[in-house]
């Protein structure tokens, strides 16, 4: 087992890149390549790319983790099931190992990528809250447009027996629990919020829920964005382009985040976010009811 860092990328597919260019740009990320088959697009941290859509029916392919080393990435093609390590002939480079999950979906875990340039990001300037004046003579001004993506933060997929899938990545990568999800008995746990474990470098709340709930399949993912003005103006931006609206914006309890989400043209749910908890390795796992994953802190309740 090895301990990984953080998601890299995920892989989609959809008949046509141009139309999934345009929605992946108000969503507000950048391209980084295309070719005839494949479109890579970036956020505004150094990441080559975080989001590839290959030209193919719709669906979800799968996902990749970073490793923190190159021992890590070499002692992970020890597993079981893991392919040798192999370059990455994609923007950035590097190399990886590949895995298939227990529910099929494409899992690589991947070292050495070059690092693009980092984009800038309009940043807000300081906030007055009631108790605290930071801002003085100078006026608040957010810029309309796209919420500028940062990076991705955590992938949400549907699968068919949670107890083996969360067995499989924590035994894999590392990964930790971070709140549990029990339906009816207590100790009928269909979901963990699980993170990295980085040591006491604080990650965020969750990197990866695996839903013991429905047919396997995507759910949503997230990707950071700047702050709460960024994800309302991101909002405004998404909605007078045409797009659809899927749930937000709204605080939730568990992660703490704020969230707005957002349907692409095949209707992968995507998320920006912002302000969310993050924990060290020593924070012990909390144990809840559906209502409390589902309530949130303020803003409309999910859909459904």
């Amino acid at each position: 087992m090895i301990k990984v860092a953080d998601l890299a990328w995920l892989r989609f597919s959809a008949p046509d890149l141009d139309e999934m260019e345009r929605f992946q740009t108000d969503f507000g990320m950048v391209r980084a390549a295309r070719s005839d088959d494949a479109l890579y697009m970036r956020g505004s941290d150094a990441d080559p790319w975080l989001h590839e859509t290959r030209r193919g029916d719709p669906g979800f392919i799968g996902l990749a983790f970073q490793a923190a080393s190159a021992e890590d990435l070499a002692a992970v093609a020890q597993l079981e099931g893991a392919s040798p390590v192999e370059p990455v002939a994609e923007p950035g480079g590097g190399a990886r190992v590949r895995f298939t999950d227990p529910d099929g979906y494409s899992v690589e875990v991947v070292h050495g990528r070059e690092p693009a340039q980092p984009l800038d990001v309009e940043r807000a300037a300081p906030l007055n809250t009631g108790s605290q004046r930071a801002r003085l003579r100078e006026a608040q001004r957010v810029p309309a447009g796209p919420a500028r993506v940062k990076r991705l933060g955590h992938l949400v997929v549907r699968v068919a027996d949670f107890r083996a899938s969360a067995e499989w990545y924590e035994s894999h990568f590392g990964l930790l629990r971070s709140d549990d999800v029990y339906l009816g008995d207590p100790e009928n746990v269909i979901t963990s919020f699980m993170r990295c474990d980085r040591g006491d470098i604080p990650v965020d709340h969750h990197t990866l829920l695996c839903v013991g709930l429905g047919e396997p399949g995507f759910e949503h993912a997230a990707f950071e964005v700047e702050d709460f003005d960024a994800v309302m103006a991101g909002h405004d931006h998404l909605r007078d382009a045409g797009w659809t609206h899927e749930n937000g914006v709204g605080r939730h309890i568990l992660g703490s985040h704020v969230f707005d989400y957002w349907k692409d043209p095949w209707g992968h749910i995507l998320e920006h976010f912002t302000d969310g908890d993050l924990f060290d390795a020593s924070e012990k796992p909390g144990l809840h009811d559906p209502v409390t994953v589902l309530g949130v802190q303020w803003g409309p309740p999910p859909r459904g």
